[in-house]
């Protein structure tokens, strides 16, 4: 085999060792980003549950009235704020 085409043939695998190197970093980076947006997603649900918990029921739901209560910690619990209208 002539010395250039074994020159070449070196030159050729190099590159592709180089690009699949440089795949598989794309693709690690790739997929944190993913991971990523999926935490802000579990992160943005888990505000906006927050904030449906603190401005209180809707008019007119029953719904936490109909559910037994839950263990504090579990998530199930609530907390119900009687107010005192006699002032």
């Amino acid at each position: 085999m002539p010395r250039f085409l074994v020159a070449l043939t070196i030159s050729s695998l190099q590159g592709f060792e180089e690009l699949l190197s440089s795949t598989n970093v794309l693709n690690r980076k790739l997929e944190e980003v993913l991971g990523m947006t999926k935490e802000y997603d579990t992160i943005a649900a888990l505000w906006h549950r927050f904030y449906q918990l603190m401005s209180g029921p809707e008019p007119g739901d029953t719904t936490t009235e109909e559910q037994a209560p839950g263990l504090p910690g579990t998530g199930g619990h609530v907390v119900s704020v009687k107010q005192n209208r006699e002032m």
